[in-house]
């Protein structure tokens, strides 16, 4: 047997990675109690990617781990590359695993002329040879309608109730949703933290302008009560500063946030080291270097999550069952 492989039922079961994120992968193979498939990946001199397998992939369930950190376009012709060499070396099921899904922002058309990216993006997995999509945490769940085939969307939900529920006073916190769009997150948690009041930071974006918001109030009573914000992703932190800043000056004593995805791009570290915060927590679906890392940052581990995944596809078993069919 293949150090790279689990064997059950004739089926074997290998895992590879990419180069964006390898310490997550590594984490999910321990997970897993496999070791990593040997794989030689790397750029020629203008560029251009080179990929190819050590050991034979014949008749296997192949899961593709990549993080779309920056530069996510070169992690994303990475991983059309391994979906490609797999298929080529006959795997019997290709399944990229993307903690972190690219372009998931660009779900639908704002304006007249403009992409729907993360449908290509699905349109690209398919067209390379991926039979499954796994990612966490999708920023619109109609993402799972763009691909033609199984995509199995978790949740990072559960892990990080579970660190926050050990960190507040029931009595004393209440959920706050960044913005409205983000009302039905928020009161998932709400439930899941013994049914907390919401409230929610009304704002106004502009379409012309990437990553702009203004917060402008708080719909809901945060006075002399632990915030509890949670949002999908942090991206520059514009947003979600405003909005933190706005629950303080509201009333609220305290301040915890959570996100599943860590993108902390540009003045993100800086924002959210100054903000008047106890805490951020975040999952590791994207790799934080260390220059992003700051005293108020926490960051839990998604690699469990993502391995019982992985388990429940390759012995066909209910990835649902995972969530309490929960979504």
């Amino acid at each position: 047997m293949s150090t790279g492989m689990r064997v059950s039922n004739d089926k074997r079961l290998v895992l590879v990675t990419g180069r964006a994120h390898p310490e997550l992968a590594e984490e999910v193979a321990r997970c897993l109690h496999i070791k990593m498939l040997p794989t030689t990946i790397y750029d020629f001199a203008n560029t251009e990617i080179y990929v190819r397998y050590e050991e034979s992939l014949r008749g296997a369930d192949v899961f593709i781990l990549q993080s779309f950190t920056e530069p996510i376009n070169k992690w994303m012709i990475e991983t059309l590359l391994m979906v490609d060499a797999a298929k080529r070396a006959s795997a019997k099921r290709i399944t990229v695993v993307a903690p972190y899904y690219p372009y998931a922002r660009q779900d639908k058309k704002h304006k007249g002329r403009e992409p729907i990216s993360a449908r290509l993006v699905a349109d690209l997995f398919k067209t390379a040879g991926a039979d499954r999509i796994m990612s966490v945490d999708l920023h619109a769940s109609q993402t799972q309608g763009f691909f033609d085939g199984p995509v199995d969307h978790l949740w990072a939900m559960p892990t990080l109730v579970k660190y926050i529920r050990e960190r507040i006073m029931h009595d004393e916190a209440v959920m706050v949703s960044p913005d409205a769009g983000r009302i039905k997150v928020a009161e998932q948690w709400a439930a899941r933290l013994g049914g907390l009041p919401l409230s929610f930071v009304h704002k106004t974006r502009d379409i012309a302008r990437a990553n702009v918001a203004k917060a402008n109030r708080v719909v809901g009573d945060v006075a002399g009560k632990t915030a509890i914000i949670v949002d999908d992703m942090i991206d520059t932190a514009g947003t979600l500063v405003g909005a933190i800043n706005v629950v303080k000056d509201a009333g609220a004593k305290d301040i915890l946030v959570a996100a599943t995805h860590a993108l902390l791009s540009g003045p993100a570290v800086e924002r959210l080291s100054n903000a008047p915060i106890r805490e951020l927590v975040v999952m590791d679906t994207l790799p934080i270097s260390e220059e992003k890392r700051f005293d108020k940052l926490t960051i839990l581990s998604i690699a469990p999550v993502l391995a019982r995944a992985i388990d429940e596809v390759f012995e066909d078993g209910s990835v649902t069952s995972l969530f309490d069919g929960a979504y």
